[in-house]
């Protein structure tokens, strides 16, 4: 069968969707971190708070209330029937009223508010794009079995169950406006604290006017995937699966209450290739100013959009922290050692010695180290440097400190890949990175966060910085608000 032709958005096109929400009495207790945030402790946390949690739907598992299917001999749901689990349960929330679609179509003001930040953009349908279009940038490399992961959940479900990340530059613009009017002037469909003390505002955006003005706006901006890269891959992927499964037919328009001014997509004829080769390949080519759009069809299916948070990044900066990695197996001084024979390298007694130290290093600077102490390495060698990075990147990208990690001291230092199977990865929690390092007898890799702008240039110009290199927040919140194929 032969690779569908797929829509080419005019641009930035946000769609309105029937939101399905959750019929709680506390809606902060059915929500989750991301699901890529959450360990097995977490799960038991959370089911703990409601035994409705959205975590049955994200990550499902034997060991929650009710589950019907076979389970593996660890106890966990067996492979082939764990996205079943988690379809059959969303099945039954909507049956039960536990979880119930709204009455019409919106975009969705979400804000978060903690201690020390503010955060509101807009949940909608985004309309995917194609790398090479540079409409939505990925920053990030993306690695075969997560998206695998999440193509067998979304398909079985039939459902985006979590929003993705996307920043772009509001310039002051009229979304940007409407969102704080609505955000300042309206009453919130939800109002949530989660157990972390942020409070959670949702309201729904559902004039057509308001909806037309939004996507005017953004029309001719781009947006960068600052968090969801895996996530977005696997839309474009389950976008081609299901336009093979089901060639589009029917030639009607949208209803015109769900379809925003400047929706309109056209067939692109040059798609081709391996679908998740094409989810996931780097762009190379900008937008052409002024080029003439294909001629627009009507033709607009659920799987050619994906649920995504928006945000203003210039009203609303992003917290950009960084992503530690632990070798399981690499004893720290062993590690240290080989090392040395192209970093400078100083020891500590203590990590928070190393830390300290760590902090006011020029860069390229990495921490290794576990519970026991930990190693400063600083000042490598230019000549073996220049040689392991690849001639075929940008300066700033080959000066990244996730790009020198992969390209020199993993393959080159300590003679490794870096994979899913050789490198764990351990989100912003230093503590928790020594502690796993401890545990498997081996070395974690502290890094400093990236600078933002690093990574907005390195997209711009048609890179991805290595996997895992960016943690931006403040992340929405899944459970808030889902979205279902069959109800929109």
């Amino acid at each position: 069968m032969g690779t569908p032709e797929l829509p080419v958005p005019g641009g930035l096109v946000l769609r309105p969707f029937r939101g399905v929400r959750f019929a709680v009495e506390d809606p902060a207790k059915v929500t989750s971190p991301p699901y890529d945030l959450i360990s097995d402790a977490d799960v038991d946390t959370l089911l703990h708070l409601h035994p409705n949690n959205v975590v049955r739907l994200i990550l499902p598992r034997a060991s929650h209330p009710g589950s019907a299917h076979a389970v593996a001999a660890d106890g966990e749901l067996a492979p082939e029937t764990r996205y079943a689990e988690a379809r059959d349960t969303l099945q039954s929330w909507l049956r039960a009223g536990i979880l119930v679609p709204d009455d019409r179509p919106a975009l969705y003001v979400y804000e978060q508010h903690g201690r020390h930040f503010l955060q509101r953009g807009l949940i909608g349908d985004v309309a995917l794009t194609d790398p090479g279009q540079h409409v939505i940038l990925p920053h990030e490399d993306v690695m075969p079995g997560p998206i695998a992961d999440r193509l067998a959940l979304m398909s079985t479900t039939q459902a985006n169950l979590e929003p993705i990340f996307l920043l772009y530059d509001g310039s002051d613009g009229s979304t940007t406006r409407l969102v704080e009017e609505v955000a300042t002037r309206r009453r919130p469909l939800v109002s949530a604290e989660t157990e972390d003390g942020v409070t959670h505002r949702l309201w729904a955006i559902i004039d057509p006017s308001e909806i037309a003005v939004i996507n005017a706006d953004l029309r001719d901006r781009q947006a960068l995937i600052a968090d969801g890269h895996h996530r977005y891959a696997t839309y474009r992927v389950l976008q081609r699966q299901e336009r093979l499964a089901h060639p589009p037919t029917d030639p009607s328009p949208a209803p015109s209450d769900t379809t925003p001014a400047g929706a309109a997509l056209s067939s692109d004829a040059t798609q081709s290739g391996d679908a998740a080769a094409a989810a996931s390949e780097p762009a190379h080519t900008s937008r052409a100013a002024g080029s003439q759009a294909p001629p627009p069809t009507t033709l607009i299916a659920p799987w050619d959009f994906g649920l995504a948070l928006l945000v203003d990044s210039t009203a609303y900066p992003p917290d950009l922290k960084a992503i530690h990695r632990v070798i399981p197996g690499l004893p720290l001084a062993k590690a240290a050692a080989q090392a040395r024979q192209s970093w400078r390298v100083q020891e500590f007694g203590t990590l928070a010695e190393g830390l300290a130290a760590f902090e006011t290093s020029p860069d390229p600077a990495f921490l290794l180290a576990d519970e026991g102490g930990a190693y400063l390495i600083t000042d490598p060698d230019p000549v073996q440097l220049a040689r392991a990075m690849p001639a075929d990147h940008s300066d700033r990208w080959n000066s990244l400190n996730t790009s020198i990690l992969s390209e020199f001291i993993l393959p080159k230092v300590w003679g490794m890949r870096d994979d899913e199977q050789a490198v764990r990865i351990v989100h912003h929690d230093i503590q928790a990175a020594a502690e796993l390092a401890t545990s498997t007898g081996g070395t974690a890799v502290i890094l400093k966060p990236l600078a933002t702008e690093d990574v907005l240039a390195v997209a711009a110009g048609g890179e991805r910085v290595p996997r895992k290199s960016t943690s931006f927040g403040p992340k929405p919140r899944t459970g808030l608000v889902l979205r279902t194929f069959a109800i929109n």
